[in-house]
């Protein structure tokens, strides 16, 4: 179930209301957010749900084998590993097991032999490398002693399938979730404005901006062989607005909606093109993800506390996983590596850690150095979101090549250039919020404090979406 279908529109108010008003208590809100959530899952293919209740199972048994075998450290440990192996298996057979297979054959091939392997057709589960990370994750708190395991198979199966962040995030981290549907909600009426609040303005970016983009980088992207370079880097352009609109939206949505229900779920986006640098940009992108590996990939190999080569190692690791987790093939690998290689040479510039506070934070513009920065990180995420929407690494390196030889001021309109003014607008809102939680977070001072003003705000946003949406498209990251 899309969240920008009538489907949802329907679904939510109906869940929204048995939540608070006929499913009373703790235990039977964990029931309906299970049903609800295996509802919504299975509205894709109600064969997705064996693939869930598989994953919620098997970790719910491995908390409670974890903490039967309390100190027998030989014990945990293969009930962790076979945990964690099995999971990673699902995940991997179907999600990249032709991928492997295709690949190995090639390598065989160029090596005077042939295999004769056998491919599968098989349909990628919506979101199962998000739920499996979120399992994975519950399992390695518990044996890390974060948390202990938990004895009521309702909530765990909620936390593992909570609908608003099901398919695409934000990951969640057992330690923040689970314990939320361990105790008491009360509906709390500002949380759940601002919930509505931050999925109108996600709705915006996603049906606005992130659609109509869409429309455009798929109309031109199959010829743009024809254009000349500037037209290139626009439609580069286009698309990262896309897919910042479409995720980050994402992101609003669910986040917002789980408001609604009395739960926090944590920050996935923190206004990442105004980032100063590569690694702040990392920092505030898809916080969820990129703090799940530093915690479990990162940290274990050492992080950066063994040496600026090993640390530069560990960060090549990392993001060759990373783009490997974005899909089975070399297009992500190859744009997770050109991170890494950025993140390499800031590493060796010592300026990584930098700019962790909001920036001109008290001012209104940025000053000439901080602009500078953020235009220069802004190109370099142009340039990987190239690779990472082209569909083979030889599309990519000839995308790349035009760009920079087509007779590069020689400009093709694209039909698009008024969505990039959108997607321009979108961010001066941004910025004017860069300190808040999302756009849409008024401050309670005036004129906002008038209820006139915040009305006509929504109805002005809920204007511009009747106005200029675009034809509904999936999010990006269902893929994944």
């Amino acid at each position: 179930m899309l969240f920008n279908s009538f489907e949802f529109l329907v679904f939510l108010p109906i869940v929204f209301l048995l939540y608070w008003f006929v499913f009373r208590g703790r235990w039977w809100q964990n029931l309906l957010v299970v049903v609800a959530s295996y509802v919504f899952y299975g509205w894709w293919d109600w064969r997705f749900l064996l693939l869930i209740a598989l994953t919620s199972f098997c970790s719910y048994g491995s908390g409670l084998l974890l903490e039967r075998f309390e100190g027998q450290r030989c014990r945990q440990q293969l009930v962790s590993a076979a945990n964690i192996v099995l999971n990673l298996c699902v995940l991997g057979i179907f999600k990249y097991y032709n991928f492997f297979v295709e690949n190995l054959d090639v390598l065989s091939g160029m090596m005077g032999f042939h295999l004769d392997w056998v491919t599968m057709n098989v349909v990628l589960p919506v979101g199962i490398s998000f739920y499996t990370f979120q399992a994975l994750s519950y399992t390695i708190d518990v044996y890390q002693k974060k948390l202990r395991a938990t004895h009521d198979i309702i909530e765990f199966f909620a936390y593992i399938s909570f609908f608003p962040q099901l398919v695409a995030g934000p990951i969640e981290r057992a330690t923040n979730l689970l314990p939320q549907f361990q105790r008491e909600r009360h509906f709390d009426y500002v949380k759940a404005v601002d919930g509505m609040r931050q999925m109108l303005w996600g709705f915006l970016k996603k049906l606005v901006v992130a659609d109509n983009c869409a429309a455009v980088v798929n109309e031109y992207w199959g010829h743009y062989q024809d254009l000349p370079g500037v037209s290139l880097f626009l439609l580069g352009v286009l698309f990262t607005f896309q897919i910042y609109c479409d995720f980050s939206g994402y992101s609003d949505i669910a986040i917002g909606c789980a408001r609604l229900f009395g739960f926090n779920l944590m920050r996935n986006f923190n206004f990442p093109y105004f980032s100063r640098s590569i690694p702040e940009f990392w920092r505030r992108w898809h916080i969820s993800l990129t703090t799940w590996f530093r915690d479990y990939i990162y940290f274990p190999l050492g992080g950066s506390r063994c040496g600026k080569w090993k640390t530069i190692r560990n960060v090549y690791i990392v993001w060759g996983v990373s783009g490997l987790w974005h899909g089975a093939n070399w297009t992500f690998v190859c744009w997770g590596l050109f991170h890494a290689t950025l993140l390499a040479v800031y590493n060796m510039m010592d300026i990584n850690t930098k700019y962790k506070d909001v920036v001109a934070y008290g001012r209104s513009i940025p000053s000439v150095k901080e602009t500078l920065q953020m235009a220069l990180t802004f190109f370099l995420a142009v340039m990987g979101w190239i690779i990472f929407r082209a569909e083979t690494m030889t599309q990519a390196a000839d995308y790349l090549k035009s760009m920079f030889t087509n007779k590069f001021f020689d400009l093709t309109l694209l039909h698009g250039e008024k969505y990039c003014c959108f997607g321009l607008l979108l961010l001066f809102v941004e910025w004017i919020q860069r300190d808040k939680q999302h756009a849409l977070q008024f401050p309670c001072v005036w004129p906002f404090n008038h209820r006139v003003v915040r009305w006509g705000i929504y109805y002005t946003i809920l204007f511009i979406i009747a106005k200029f949406a675009g034809s509904s498209q999936t999010f990006i990251y269902f893929q994944f």
